[in-house]
């Protein structure tokens, strides 16, 4: 049995990994961190867990808490986890990291989106966890930077294209929309009920910050440099996520092709499925799961494909896929506790 910590265990990807290691039937959820709730038992933070989680939130003190986990999600704020992360590994304790700290090789393009790196020496250990893509490299690391959801939602379906040379690195374009827990538990104007009730709005057109991540993972993938267009629009929805992403395929590409490439990447996981021709994903079919839709059109007459995902932002675009990459690191079956399926109705 994995002993198990979740550091930042308030926000509401820490309260979805809560759920989900509690109901894990190979992991055993033994400490809880929040600095805001220090002192409080979790049952009256979320009072769905009454009778089910009996923790209390304590200090994220690295040395204490390693001598009751053999893993740790680090559910903190970018810029945060980096502090910790180190001591967790010298206590042999796995990282999992579900901010940006650990998400990137070139410290440079993480400096520039975020502030300096002060575990640079990490970044070479550390393992992008895109599970269905890098699930060798992620059984042999002991840290994983998790990646984002927007992330997760575009590189899903573009990734494998890229490093096939099915389409063209310059031009690619996507058009991302999530649900209002992306922005976090924390109150903010932007994500008041009003603000966001009957509204449908693009935020931080040409400055998001997962930008440097997708660009890095997409060139190591093309072996050459890739920048994208990416435009993230608020839904008034609690979660959900879809992406719809526009580029130009390679001279003779074809659309079986295409699914071909998907099929063969894809076909044996449990968690990416893509959709019968003429099927496109709804952000309903993926809610509460773990799993990735994605649907493709190829335009003959533009040379476009438009390639379309959808996955629930909190669990395949976070503490999901972080279950799935403890999964992985700790040589379980990679769907253990998350075979979870809450249907449209």
């Amino acid at each position: 049995m994995i002993r198990v910590g979740i550091a930042g265990a308030t926000g509401y990807t820490g309260a979805e990994l809560i759920k989900l290691v509690t109901g894990h039937p190979g992991a055993e959820l033994t400490a809880v961190t929040s600095q805001s709730y220090r002192g409080r038992a979790v049952q009256d933070i979320f009072p769905s867990m009454r009778n089910v989680v009996d923790l209390t939130c304590e200090a994220l003190d690295v040395d204490a808490l390693s001598q009751k986990i053999d893993c740790v999600f680090l559910a903190l704020p970018h810029k945060v986890s980096m502090n910790y992360a180190p001591g967790f590994l010298k206590n042999n304790v796995k990282v999992i990291d579900l901010s940006a700290d650990f998400r990137f090789h070139d410290a440079t393009a993480y400096e520039s989106a975020y502030q300096e790196h002060v575990a640079k020496d990490l970044l070479e250990q550390a393992v992008y966890g895109l599970s269905e893509l890098y699930r060798d490299e992620i059984a042999a690391t002991n840290l994983v930077g998790n990646p984002g959801c927007y992330p997760t939602s575009l590189l899903l379906p573009l990734l494998p294209l890229v490093r096939q040379k099915l389409v063209q690195t310059h031009g690619i374009i996507s058009d991302s929309k999530s649900g209002v827990s992306g922005a976090g538990r924390a109150p903010a104007l932007a994500s008041h009920f009003c603000e966001v009730n009957e509204s449908f709005k693009p935020y931080k057109v040409g400055n998001h910050r997962h930008v440097p991540e997708m660009e890095e993972v997409l060139s190591l993938g093309a072996r050459e440099p890739v920048t994208i267009t990416f435009v993230p629009h608020l839904l008034p929805l609690t979660r959900g996520m879809l992406s719809t992403i526009y580029a130009t395929v390679t001279e003779n590409t074809t659309g079986s092709m295409i699914r071909k490439s998907l099929l063969d990447q894809y076909g044996p996981d449990t968690f990416v499925r893509v959709l019968p021709q003429g099927e496109f994903p709804d952000i309903r079919n993926v809610r509460g799961t773990n799993f990735c839709d994605i649907g493709f059109h190829l335009d003959k007459k533009s040379g476009r494909i438009i390639l379309v995902s959808a996955i629930d932002n909190l669990l395949k675009g976070a503490a999901g896929q972080a279950i799935q990459n403890m999964n992985i690191m700790f040589g379980m079956a990679e769907g253990m506790g998350l075979k979870l399926i809450q249907g449209a109705l």
